[in-house]
């Protein structure tokens, strides 16, 4: 006699003893080849197309030109990540995408839509400008936003905060600028071929001042705005739905309007390229250049102030928290351990200081009620991972805390019981430190951890 089972089987799900298995285009190999075949594609067609605008000579002159801003462009944004780096892949796709697949949708949209006004239009003149100001701000900032996008959806663990979203944007901005370079520079190699200019009044010479010299950060500047937006939407809970959608397209319009500006100031009479420049552009960047670095420095006081809790549980030693908070330690401790044991413990050193970063960001989340349902199972998966790297790590660590801390003076001599002495009662909390979360409290004993242990 047949007997049901237990629990009610929802309609659809499969039966007792047997597996969903996933549709092929739902496997990870799949979609990763997919992706990669896309953008080599998109590559494949950019090179056909600029090297059809500006022949083959023209085409190595722009592209040696064109590389020129990207060794320093890609090394300050990676520099503003290394307080928690995320992964190289990211970075790849990012550059590849606004290189090859933004690239490509700017130039096909971009033509398309000029044709078009110029053919529908009684002032086919007019074209060209509508087309710099209008179609182009808004083609090329969604083309890019889209790179933003799909790391935010699909490599959300990796996209945590503002830096995450400037990086990114930043990265996928300077892929964008570097093909486009390639594009201008080309093209005014080819005028100066036909007119037979050279020096520095050549035709090379001003487009490279321009777009190389004065203004390589423009690109990287206006996407940077839409990574801020969902930088935002990132660090908000999962409650707020509405502010996680309209942050990235309120980041996204200011990244229009601002290029839009850019491009339209050519029309503003002789003088308008160097007062937008001028009055708009460099106080921009300087203002976003602050608040970059601004972010990076809080992420290292994050870092002080979270990493504590998890030395009362025996999972780090006192010294950490301090050395993991400045970067002039960290860099030290991996110095200390490539001397003392070789590359291997440097990396892993490195390895070391990642975790311990992602795990103080997490727990500044979960404090502040941000931290998703898995909470406690990426806490455990950091902290396990930190475990494993500990035996090269914290003697560097602490090599590099006693040389990087500051002196103290000494303090005056007050009995016991004095609000001096210094006797902080078990279970209190010192001043300036944060008060644990109900939610997110001390975190599990360690079991491997012996106070007494030498």
């Amino acid at each position: 006699m047949a007997t049901s089972p237990p629990y009610p089987i929802p309609p659809g799900a499969p039966a007792p003893g047997e597996l969903r298995r996933a549709h092929w285009w739902q496997r990870r190999a799949i979609r990763v080849a997919a992706l990669v075949t896309l953008l080599a594609l998109s590559g494949l067609v950019i090179l056909a197309l600029v090297r059809e605008q500006t022949g083959t000579e023209g085409f190595l002159v722009g592209l040696g030109l064109a590389v020129v801003p990207v060794p320093l462009l890609v090394g300050a944004f990676r520099w503003l990540d290394r307080v928690a780096p995320g992964p190289w892949r990211n970075l790849l796709f990012s550059f590849s995408w606004g290189a090859c697949a933004a690239a490509l949708i700017a130039i096909v949209a971009n033509s398309f839509a000029i044709r078009w006004i110029a053919t529908t239009t009684a002032d086919p003149s007019s074209a060209d400008t509508l087309g710099a100001t209008v179609i182009a701000p808004i083609v090329e900032e969604s083309a890019k936003a889209a790179a933003v996008l799909l790391v935010f959806l699909f490599r959300r663990r990796d996209f945590t905060g503002i830096v995450d979203g400037v990086v990114i944007a930043g990265v996928t901005a300077t892929g964008f600028a570097f093909t486009e370079n390639i594009l201008y520079l080309g093209n005014a190699f080819v005028t100066d071929q036909l007119s037979r200019e050279s020096g520095l009044a050549s035709v090379t010479a001003a487009t490279f001042f321009v777009r190389v010299v004065m203004s390589p950060f423009a690109h990287p500047l206006f996407t940077v705005l839409t990574g801020i937006g969902f930088g935002i939407a990132a660090l908000s809970s999962d409650r707020q739905q509405l502010r996680r959608v309209l942050l990235p397209l309120a980041g996204l319009l200011l990244a229009m309007g601002m290029h839009a500006l850019w491009n339209g100031s050519a029309v503003f009479g002789q003088y308008g390229f160097f007062t937008v420049y001028a009055v708009f552009m460099l106080p921009s960047f300087g203002l976003l250049t602050w608040l970059a670095i601004w972010t990076r420095q809080r992420e290292l006081r994050t870092i002080r102030a979270e990493l504590p809790v998890y030395v009362g549980a025996g999972w780090l030693t006192a010294p950490e928290p301090y050395a993991l908070g400045s970067m002039r330690a960290r860099a030290l401790a991996r110095d200390y351990a490539s001397y003392t044991w070789g590359k291997a413990a440097a990396r892993a050193v490195g390895e070391y200081e990642a975790y311990a970063t992602s795990l103080a960001l997490l727990r500044h989340r979960g404090r502040s009620g941000r931290a998703g349902a898995d909470f406690v199972v990426r806490e455990r998966e950091l902290l396990d991972e930190l475990w494993e790297r500990r035996e090269p790590s914290r003697p560097a660590l602490a090599y590099a805390a006693r040389a990087t801390a500051p002196v103290m003076p000494p303090m005056p001599y007050a009995g016991y019981g004095h609000p001096g002495y210094g006797f902080v009662p078990y279970g209190h909390v010192p001043y300036g430190q944060p008060q644990p979360h109900p939610a997110y409290g001390y975190p599990a004993h360690n079991p491997a951890y012996n106070p007494y242990r030498s």
